[in-house]
């Protein structure tokens, strides 16, 4: 466990690199006392016309507002690549309560009590995951300490997050090498899921496919501990591909691609993967890769959607509307990547991009399919997550 305090800092990494603005609003002192004294979390408030008042599930959150000391912790480590010795231990991070308690209250908190979200499945900063940055011992540790620090987030405000890991990969590496600090996070920490990176160099691709046998020592240990997993690239160290909106809908679409085309599933006929961002390009190009899997002989993608998941972290009406209307409700998992991506306000609207909530409120489903994406589909795509939300004393 990860306490006490240190010196705040800013990594110059750029996959360590706070998006802008975030710590700006770190909350001071004043505010994390006010978090401590609540009574409990916030109360997440349906939207004005809301339909539905039950729970809601974000299965897409992320900790983009970690305490400076955290960010200072990965700088010096990323400065210590060529020089180990100087690498930081994992627990020669220190970070109080309070400042855990400030990093969430003015940005995670007060954004799902005003748009009407009741918790988030929260997870280490995607594009921080930082995978080709040094090597299996760097990428171990900075889980180590991420993993900790959304444990501690989850244990503080147990109504308003639940955990899902960053797991240790390595370009080269076997993904064998991540199941030890799965296991430690699910049985010890009890998260509910993990993301993994299908691309772990960073926009070069030199590991094999998702469907290659290289890979299925974590699909075996994911099977085994019954924890989905959702399939979200890190940042990118190519520069032809822009992070949040090249890379991103690349390894979503690849990802895709590459479960169209392999027997992934006829092996792990129970292992459960969520494809972020709507999917990438899949809902768009639908009849595209249902002609593909035709020719090529493969299952209809009807058979597909048996193990793989889309979310909802789609930023315009239209986008949303065309997801619902062309995947199966039950396929889809509500989300907003809150504070992430993208979070300016539409001028066209008025709102919040990520305001995703809104999106959904207004798409032309019935209520019974809202109370899917919202809270029903994730209690089935993440088994584990009903223990966790009854010991936090929640209830849909």
């Amino acid at each position: 466990m990860i306490s006490a305090s240190e010196p705040p800092g800013a990594p110059g990494c750029a996959c360590c690199q706070p998006r802008r603005g975030f710590l700006r609003g770190l909350a001071g002192a004043g505010a994390a006392a006010a978090l401590a004294a609540r009574p409990g979390p916030a109360a997440a408030q349906p939207a004005p016309g809301a339909r539905y008042a039950g729970l809601v599930i974000d299965c897409h959150g992320h900790y983009t507002t970690e305490p400076p000391a955290m960010l200072a912790w990965r700088k010096r480590q990323v400065d210590a690549v060529n020089d180990p010795a100087q690498s930081p231990s994992p627990s020669a991070l220190k970070v109080s309560d309070d400042e855990v308690r400030a990093s969430v209250a003015d940005r995670q908190l007060k954004l799902q009590a005003e748009r009407g979200i009741s918790l988030a499945l929260f997870s280490p900063r995607a594009g921080g995951m930082g995978h080709h940055v040094g090597n299996a011992r760097t990428s171990l540790d900075w889980s180590i300490v991420s993993n900790d620090m959304i444990h501690r987030v989850a244990t503080l405000a147990p109504r308003n997050f639940v955990g899902v890991c960053q797991l240790p990969q390595t370009p080269g590496v076997s993904p064998a090498n991540c199941t030890a600090e799965l296991a430690r996070c699910v049985t010890e920490l009890g998260f509910v899921g993990c993301n993994v990176n299908p691309d772990p160099s960073g926009g070069y691709w030199t590991d094999p496919p998702l469907s290659d046998r290289y890979w299925y020592p974590l699909w075996e240990k994911m099977v085994e501990l019954d924890v989905p997993g959702m399939i979200h690239v890190s940042a990118s160290a190519n520069r032809n591909f822009q992070a949040t909106g090249a890379h991103y809908m690349n390894g979503d679409t690849t990802a895709f691609m590459q479960f169209v085309t392999s027997d992934l599933f006829r092996d792990f006929p129970t292992l459960r993967l969520i494809i972020p961002h709507g999917g990438g390009a899949v809902p768009y190009h639908w009849g595209r890769y249902r002609g593909l899997a035709q020719d090529m002989k493969r299952p209809p993608l009807t058979e597909l959607m048996r193990n793989v998941f889309f979310d909802t972290c789609v930023y315009h009406q239209a986008g949303i509307d065309l997801l619902l209307k062309v995947v199966p409700v039950d396929n889809v998992l509500f989300a907003s990547e809150m504070v992430g991506a993208v979070n300016g306000i539409d001028p066209e609207t008025g709102h919040a991009y990520d305001d995703t909530k809104r999106y959904v409120e207004a798409a032309a489903v019935s209520d019974a399919d809202r109370a899917k994406l919202y809270a029903g589909n994730a209690g089935r795509v993440y088994p584990r997550l009903a223990a966790r939300l009854s010991a936090a004393g929640v209830s849909p």
